[in-house]
């Protein structure tokens, strides 16, 4: 990773002006942690890398717009272009399953995924994340990771508030499912 903000320019500047090292500069720093971002929408190993080539195609394509903020303004940018590529791709080839629950109360699982994950290492939660279903996965992470409201993810999916709403409530409570599990046969492996 770039620390050096007058490194993470120059490099900026470089492929601004064309420099294909530059650009494979870029690409070997930020692969691995943009690969990252997309497999957190999407599962499939070939579709990732389709993905990740057209995303990388869109950031030197357009980086001459992007307006540098300090460093990690760069990383970030990137990473939006991933997840919107990854996103279009989901919406083009998946079918997202969406579906809306009845507006009744639903148990809150906050406690169990706020709680004390330390004992499940970070790989693992991930493989749970990327099991879930398009439509739960999609939603968790866009209300998760992004940080979007459920009015910004009915937008994005083209679909009801409400669904955005059960879908993220389905995902939790997978996921709060997926983590004991793993806890139960973790105890049994450990006896």
């Amino acid at each position: 990773m770039l620390r050096d903000e007058s490194r993470e320019r120059e490099l900026l500047q470089q492929i601004v002006g064309g420099d294909k090292n530059a650009m494979k500069t870029f690409y070997d720093i930020y692969s691995g942690y943009l690969t990252g971002v997309c497999s957190r929408y999407v599962s499939n190993k070939e579709d990732i890398k389709d993905i990740l080539q057209e995303s990388f195609l869109n950031i030197f394509k357009s980086i001459h717009n992007f307006k540098y903020r300090g460093i990690g303004s760069l990383k970030a940018w990137s990473a939006r272009i991933v997840v919107n590529e990854s996103l279009k791709h989901i919406k083009e080839n998946e079918k997202m399953q969406l579906t809306s629950l009845p507006d009744w109360d639903l148990p809150d699982h906050n406690e169990i995924l706020d709680s004390d994950l330390e004992d499940i290492p970070t790989s693992e939660i991930l493989k749970m994340i990327s099991s879930l279903p398009t439509g739960y996965r999609t939603v968790f992470n866009l209300f998760v990771f992004e940080g979007k409201s459920h009015k910004e993810i009915a937008s994005i999916l083209d679909i009801a508030e409400n669904s955005s709403a059960s879908q993220l409530h389905r995902a939790k409570s997978l996921l709060v499912k997926e983590i004991e599990l793993y806890r139960i046969n973790k105890n049994k492996n450990e006896r």
